[in-house]
């Protein structure tokens, strides 16, 4: 809402134009869903109290851990609502709310919760810790993947290069020859359309530059500038030029759409498409149908195909994902404070790969629209640390199902969007050893009969071994923040 009131204003008050930069409307969002939780979750835990929707803590438990954790019982569970309505009134405030990629995090965020919400409310309805079946939550989990994965089939998201940049010219001197004789080519053809739309001060430097086997700075400059400003250029389609050129699958899409009803970067990467199909020797090709191409952490350009495979991709990442919260939630501020941190490093992402510059130098999939999932990032990280105020050690609030699902499959989406989905597990690492003690327990008990650890997840098993809560937890998050670091590490590392 403030996005679009600062357009308005900008032309009474220039200054108000900062309000548009996603950077500053990020730590808005950030501060406005802290504050929200803090002003408003005092109240939110005295009416879940006055409800009383309270943790039940198994007796089944070892007895061990039960005496642990008996004090808990009657703690208000289903706080992870205060992360969902803190999060969603600030991006109404500060988000750009015509950004695809922001209403598909917050929807996938938001059908989650709803998930685990059905999950504490049938508990809560029983007055055990028996809700919905994991039939019927896996059920909701993978509907939630399978819409998601499909939406990204039918209607890719924009990614890949949509400027020229001087290090995507393989050969100066053959590029400089080709748009040369565009000036004499047959007027229908992609080099002649090429050679008349670009600007006069391109012309000039292809001009002076022809014969000579270096270029000077100023010609490519001139150059690169004016293949970008073509690249802009809503009318450089026209069926006749390139009818007989064989068009990947995500150009074509692209050119059968009105031009009108393209956003300015499909036009873009539309248009850098077609460009690299009139010069395909002299200019890098920047990918193809890169949204169902998978990138593979630590090497350049290294994309697995995936094609309609893709959602299964999708549904799998936010079934591990939401899952992998969800099993970390056992004791007072873990999962809440090590999604913080993996939801950070992801933001970080996200803004690295909203600029083409960064994205360029990093070889890493530019997703122009990632602008906006900074935005999101932020806000779940500042509700995130306004629900972790009332977490803490001893907790006043519990997340719930509520609050887990719904922030993995925050993580996940944000891994999917930022076309980052392998680096998932290094940036949830911890989530990730968690949910493979699991595993690990339940195949060993059922194959041998023995149990690897003394109970599972993980952080039980370091509280039967002696350990106080916050040392688990503390612990914990220095593991998180090791796994977050290395995964930032890996964006260079190639």
């Amino acid at each position: 809402m403030l996005y679009y009131l600062a357009l308005k204003l900008v032309p009474v008050f220039g200054p108000f134009n900062v309000f548009t930069y996603h950077t500053v409307r990020a730590g808005g969002a950030a501060v406005t869903a802290f504050l929200f939780c803090l002003l408003f979750g005092p109240g939110i835990i005295r009416l879940l109290t006055s409800l009383k929707i309270g943790q039940y803590i198994r007796k089944e438990h070892v007895a061990a851990l039960h005496e642990l954790h008996k004090g808990k019982a009657g703690t208000p569970t289903m706080g992870g609502a205060m992360i969902i309505l803190a999060a969603v009134a600030a991006l109404l405030f500060w988000g750009r709310l015509t950004n695809r990629l922001l209403w598909l995090a917050v929807l996938v965020f938001c059908a989650l919760g709803a998930v685990g919400f059905l999950d504490d409310f049938i508990k809560l309805r029983r007055k055990r810790n028996e809700g919905l079946s994991a039939r019927a939550k896996f059920i909701g989990q993978i509907l939630t993947g399978a819409m998601l994965g499909g939406y990204l089939i039918v209607f890719p998201i924009t990614v890949g290069a949509m400027d020229v940049a001087p290090n995507d010219i393989r050969d100066w001197p053959g590029l400089v020859n080709v748009l040369a004789a565009g000036a004499v080519a047959p007027a229908d053809s992609p080099d002649r359309r090429v050679w008349e739309w670009l600007d006069e001060e391109a012309q000039e430097a292809v001009r002076t530059a022809v014969g000579k086997d270096r270029m000077t700075d100023t010609q490519e400059r001139a150059i690169i500038r004016g293949l970008d400003r073509l690249l802009d250029r809503a009318d450089f389609y026209d069926p006749a030029v390139w009818a007989g050129y064989e068009m990947p699958v995500e150009l074509t899409g692209l050119v059968a759409r009105d031009p009108e009803t393209l956003e300015r970067p499909e036009r873009l990467r539309r248009n850098r498409m077609l460009l690299e199909s009139a010069l395909p020797v002299h200019i890098v090709g920047s990918g193809t149908d890169l949204h169902t191409k998978v990138n593979v952490p630590g090497f350049k350009n290294l994309l697995i195909p995936l094609g309609a495979f893709y959602v299964v991709l999708v549904i799998f990442i936010l079934v591990a994902a939401s899952n992998a919260v969800n099993l970390t939630d056992g004791l007072d501020g873990l999962a809440a404070g090590v999604s913080i941190i993996s939801l950070m490093a992801y933001t970080g992402i996200a803004y690295i790969v909203s600029r083409s510059d960064w994205s360029h130098y990093l070889y890493l999939t530019y997703v122009p629209e990632a602008s906006e999932l900074f935005v999101f990032g932020a806000t779940l990280l500042g509700a995130g640390l306004g629900f972790l105020w009332f977490n803490a050690h001893p907790a006043e609030v519990f997340m719930g199902d509520t609050g887990s699902l719904a922030l993995g499959g925050a993580l996940g989406t944000m891994a999917i969007l930022t076309k980052q989905e392998l680096l998932l597990p290094i940036v949830a690492g911890m989530f990730v050893l968690e949910a493979l003690s699991v595993l690990i327990q339940v195949a060993s008990f059922k194959l041998t009969g023995r149990r690897v650890f003394r109970m599972a997840p993980l952080h039980h098993h370091f509280e039967l071994l002696g350990w106080s809560e916050t040392k688990v937890t503390m612990r914990f998050y220095i593991i998180a923040i090791l796994f977050a670091i290395m995964s930032l590490g890996t964006l260079k590392l190639r």
